[in-house]
């Protein structure tokens, strides 16, 4: 039995895409940690700079325990998990137990093997979390490209041509009129117009 001399506080965070902290929130009440103890943060985990997180450090002090889920919760960034981790377990004190992998809790094993398996462990979770999120970020940029490459348009469509477009453009392609002209005549920058005038011929709309 670990006895606990300090308090308990509990970390959550979600990121904006997955609102749902239901399962992080369950297992910190099952854990009888008061509620005014239990911060949540609704942000994405590429750095340390959270409101609650940051409440939550400056609220802790040696001797307290905080519970997270699992090391993800923490941050996503190799870097920044394992300086966190230093700071609050070295310089302030504070024992850490990551409830989806129970060999990351700094109450046990405080002699010198427990402590360098532990950070071992986390060096490589720690990693792990990292690694996932950049083969995220690179299949969101190959899936993008290739649905560029299908021919799919991302953002806003554009506005349609105005009913003038046509005749301008025509008699711009034929040298009777400036782009210039012809940019003021359709009621749009000359840049607009010569971009227009690309989507228009790729588009076999003549």
């Amino acid at each position: 039995m670990v006895t606990i001399t300090g308090d308990t506080y509990g970390y959550i965070r979600v990121s904006t895409r997955e609102q749902n902290e239901d399962r992080q929130l369950i297992a910190m009440r099952e854990l009888s940690i008061p509620e005014k103890n239990i911060f949540l943060d609704k942000q994405s985990g590429k750095d340390f700079e959270r409101p609650q997180y940051r409440r939550l450090v400056q609220k802790m002090k040696a001797d307290d325990l905080l519970y997270i889920k699992s090391i993800d919760r923490l941050g996503r960034n190799y870097s920044e998990i394992l300086e966190q981790w230093r700071v609050l377990t070295k310089e302030k004190g504070i024992d850490i137990v990551v409830l989806d992998m129970p060999i990351l809790d700094t109450r046990r094993g405080k002699d010198l093997m427990g402590t360098f398996l532990s950070d071992i462990v986390l060096q490589v979770l720690s990693f792990v979390a990292e690694n996932e999120r950049s083969n995220i970020r690179q299949r969101q940029a190959e899936g993008i490209a290739a649905a560029k490459a299908r021919g799919v348009r991302f953002g806003r469509p554009p506005r349609p041509l105005p009913e003038k477009y046509h005749s301008a453009y025509r008699r711009w392609k034929a040298g009777v009129i400036t782009g210039m002209a012809a940019a003021e005549e359709c009621g749009m920058p000359l840049s607009t117009f010569r971009y227009r005038a690309e989507t228009y011929e790729k588009n076999k709309f003549l």
